[in-house]
């Protein structure tokens, strides 16, 4: 075993506690959950949007919906002070329940559902499906919901129904990705109700859903040293644990009361369908929180002006590791490898909005974690892919860098990247916020 392998092989505490925080997280809703969890053993206090905000020094978080933005106040912080912010998102591409769930063909049962992203359809095929989600009740909350358990299927056509499979598969997004959740005819309301009855509720309190389905399989290593990490919702799950790790850290640290920057963790929701709604990179939900810090701090608009002006925003995305068999769809002269450190993503056309300053503020934390880093660049006869990066940057104008970790099987089912990684992230995340 290489000394690389050995140290991803022995140095397992982050990986194994990201692979807890997947499994506690099938949707959006329940990721922000389990981060909270955590912020909170960190002496982080769950603040309300509709109370006002006192300036006490310490760790304060919100929640809307599937978003999450947590800040701490060192004891210092004047209303001028610069923020750090980790900019990340906690949804991910999957099947999405519809809102007249019950359906069914040919003695089948089914469950019609709605594509929710970017997904690679044929990676939903056969694989063995869980529900999760909220449920909107009568009084006005919401109840969150996860069902681990095989209760859906997307069957794959049988090869001898169709021998041309293997020329290419052709996927129709409405009639071949309905799953299949027993026999009979349809019984209108039965999918709700069952889900309302494992939630210990009435089937009659339950006037809305925001339900999805989740590969059961949990997270393992991988691979002869199991140096690899295989996991569903690396994307971009990966990212909102090392932000939360990271922010926890530095607000328990010795040096925490005199940081020279106000660190924040924005974790936004939608990121998939293009950020737009209000839980969002495109709302101005970011922007009103650090506006309320400012102000709560006795700021003025000119105090605001100057704390933007030198705040800078790391947006933490997955990204592209070379794929060893099609090395043709890579730029020649970058070509990130798992466990290598975390990778700084460019592109001149601002699909990521690093420049060359933000380059030099990425390098200096990596540097200061101790950190190996790469350069991720697109082919250029490739289209490339964007993140809440070059959002944030225009929606507050403030100074953002785009990075991530190099995976492969991106917006897949089940997606794979090097598991030494998500620690090296998290380390250069706690560096970055530190200043």
């Amino acid at each position: 075993m290489s000394t690389a392998a050995q140290q991803a092989y022995f140095d397992r505490t982050h990986s194994d506690d990201l692979i807890a925080f997947l499994g506690t997280s099938p949707s959006p809703y329940h990721a922000v959950a389990s981060a909270a969890e955590r912020l909170e053993k960190a002496g982080f206090r769950k603040v309300s949007e509709t109370e006002a905000w006192d300036a006490a020094p310490g760790g304060r978080y919100l929640v809307r919906g599937g978003a999450l933005i947590a800040w701490y106040l060192p004891e210092g912080a004047g209303p001028e002070t610069p923020f750090r912010v980790v900019g990340t998102h906690t949804d991910s591409p999957n099947l999405r329940v519809k809102p007249v769930p019950d359906t069914g063909s040919a003695g089948w049962r089914q469950v019609a559902v709605e594509i929710y992203g970017g997904v690679p359809l044929n990676t939903w095929l056969d694989r063995d499906l869980g529900l999760s989600g909220r449920l909107a009740l009568k009084d006005g909350s919401a109840r969150l919901v996860q069902l681990d358990e095989p209760l859906l299927r997307v069957p794959q056509l049988a090869i001898h129904l169709d021998r041309s499979v293997n020329d290419g598969m052709k996927l129709d997004r409405q009639r071949h990705l309905t799953p299949i959740w027993g026999l009979g005819p349809v019984d209108e309301g039965s999918l709700i109700a069952y889900v309302a009855e494992r939630a210990g509720l009435a089937a009659e309190d339950v006037v809305g859903w925001d339900l999805m389905t989740h590969d059961i399989q949990p997270a393992s290593y991988l691979g002869r040293d199991r140096e690899l990490l295989a996991a569903p919702r690396l994307d971009n799950l990966l990212s909102v644990h090392a932000g939360t790790a990271a922010l926890a850290a530095v607000a328990t640290s010795e040096g925490a009361a005199a940081l020279p920057y106000i660190p924040v963790l924005a974790a936004f929701d939608h990121e998939e369908t293009g950020s737009e709604s209000d839980t969002g990179a495109q709302s101005p939900l970011l922007g009103n929180v650090l506006d309320r810090t400012i102000h709560a701090r006795g700021g003025t608009p000119e105090d605001r002006a100057r704390a933007l002006a030198g705040t800078v925003c790391l947006s933490s995305d997955m990204g592209h590791a070379v794929h060893p068999n099609y090395p043709e769809r890579h730029e020649p002269g970058h070509h990130p490898v798992p466990n290598g450190g975390p990778i700084l993503k460019v592109n001149v056309n601002n699909r990521y909005a690093t420049d060359g300053v933000g380059r030099a503020v990425f390098a200096a934390a990596c540097e200061k974690a101790g950190v190996p880093w790469q350069t991720f660049v697109s082919n250029n006869a490739v289209a490339c892919g964007t993140t809440i990066g070059p959002i944030t940057a225009a929606r507050l104008g403030i100074k953002t860098v785009d990075c991530g970790i190099a995976a492969l099987s991106m917006h897949s089912a089940r997606e794979l990247c090097g598991a030494e990684d998500p620690h090296l992230l998290a380390s250069a995340l706690k560096a970055f916020l530190e200043g």
